[in-house]
């Protein structure tokens, strides 16, 4: 068998998928997990946490554009920075990135089972988080035009409940209860809060994850990610905004479903409406479930495929053209991850994964236009180099953030980071690469 066979990856994604992937990885960030943010910056406080961190994807994702349109391949910052800083900037990149899409399906996860458990509290949260593991794997082994199709479905009944949701809502909008206690931990509660104001946009990248399974990736890639950014810009302001000024931040700030708890409190918790929008809820959820699970594997795969990961994890199902055995090796770490943390460390992980890979992305995008300036560039990023500068120096200050006000975290991540370099090198892989 030649291993071109073992590899390859099929060209069936066109713009409307892009989208669907786009806006689907993250709206589960509309739905749940922001509201940690209020309880460590209060209303006002993360509303300037979220405008900066909105500020910091629009030029970012307008940066990325161009490393993705320029190298379609299912690495994305893996190949970006590999092809930028050799080994080890891959080797960064590759290791971010894998946290970000491994850790934050867990997340999702925990909140599809307390969606679930709010609707009936005899199932338990991490029984409904393990079946939903079990359930899209299956989805996702049937091939990437398949779980696009899905993606799209989903993704389309997600926003269209997020607009229902902000129509019941917003005739009860009080200005006086948003800006009750609006900032009681100063401006330092501003900066704890920067993780969970990225939760509501972490993932987007992950289009890139799928270019080499595009039609015609130079032109159409673009569009999915510009499209994608507006449409989460929209949402998530509306949505945290509007939810703001139904019940004062503490009643929301500390659960899995702050959504129906609004509604709830409107409507009234025992209202037919609450519940059907708790049930819908799961769409968006399910939405970016399906979405991470498509980008961490197409990263181990990636990984595997260049030799950074054990091979076989670079394979292909001969069938689907799916890579299966990323597929089950992510689920296992997510179901570990599950029986280990909780919500809140678990985003706040995800994010610093996140944080770290934008870092090392917006770098390999000023070494390449240096080292590479004849490579064909369909996208180029607008007010160049300012827009990739922006991005840049948000994303150090919030990894600065991160890291401050979660220590161990941190030290975990890092950890992890220089074990694999370390091993990386006494495997004496960084010399067959130089």
């Amino acid at each position: 068998m030649s291993s071109e066979k073992i590899v390859e990856l099929k060209k069936v994604l066109k713009p409307i998928h892009l989208w669907a992937i786009a806006v689907g990885l993250v709206i589960s960030g509309e739905y749940f997990g922001w509201n940690y943010g209020w309880g460590v910056s209060g209303t006002i406080g993360f509303l300037i946490a979220t405008l900066v961190v909105t500020v910091m994807y629009i030029t970012f994702i307008f940066s990325f554009t161009e490393l993705t349109t320029s190298i379609p391949q299912a690495g994305g910052p893996f190949a970006y920075s590999h092809r930028a800083f050799g080994w080890l900037g891959g080797l960064i990149a590759g290791y971010a990135t894998l946290v970000e899409f491994l850790i934050t399906p867990p997340a999702i996860a925990f909140a599809l089972g307390s969606y679930t458990h709010f609707l009936y509290p005899s199932i338990s949260v991490l029984q409904t988080a393990f079946a939903c593991y079990v359930i899209f794997i299956g989805i996702n082994l049937l091939g990437i035009k398949e779980s696009a199709t899905f993606s799209l479905v989903v993704t389309l009944l997600a926003v269209v409940e997020l607009l229902v949701y902000i129509g019941i809502v917003a005739p009860h909008f009080s200005y006086e209860t948003f800006i009750s206690e609006p900032m009681p931990f100063g401006w330092a509660g501003v900066f704890a809060a920067l993780p969970f104001a990225i939760w509501f946009y972490l993932a987007i990248e992950g289009v890139a994850m799928v270019a080499e399974e595009v039609e015609n990736p130079k032109k159409t890639i673009s569009l999915g990610y510009i499209y994608g950014i507006l449409t989460l810009v929209v949402l998530a302001l509306a949505v945290m905004i509007f939810t703001g000024g139904i019940a004062h931040w503490r009643v929301l700030a500390n659960i899995d479903y702050p959504l129906p708890a609004a509604l709830g409190i409107v409507l009234g918790r025992d209202s037919g409406l609450t519940h059907l929008f708790a049930s819908l809820g799961l769409f968006g959820l399910i939405a970016s479930f399906h979405g991470t699970i498509i980008g961490y594997s197409r990263q181990i795969f990636a990984l595997a495929r260049s030799g950074y990961l054990p091979s076989f994890l670079g394979t292909v199902n001969a069938r689907y053209q799916t890579p299966h055995w990323a597929l089950f090796a992510g689920g296992i770490v997510g179901c570990v991850a599950l029986s280990l943390g909780t919500t809140d460390q678990v985003i706040i992980l995800a994010a610093l994964g996140a944080v770290v890979m934008y870092i090392i992305s917006m770098a390999a995008l000023f070494a390449l236009r240096k080292k590479e300036p004849n490579l064909e560039r369909p996208f180029s990023v607008p007010l160049y180099p300012y827009f990739p500068m922006i991005a840049l120096v948000l994303c150090v200050i919030c990894l600065i953030a991160i890291v401050y006000y979660n220590p161990d975290l941190s030290l975990w991540f890092f950890t992890g980071l220089a074990v694999l370099i370390a091993l990386f090198v006494a495997s004496g892989r960084h010399k067959a690469e130089r």
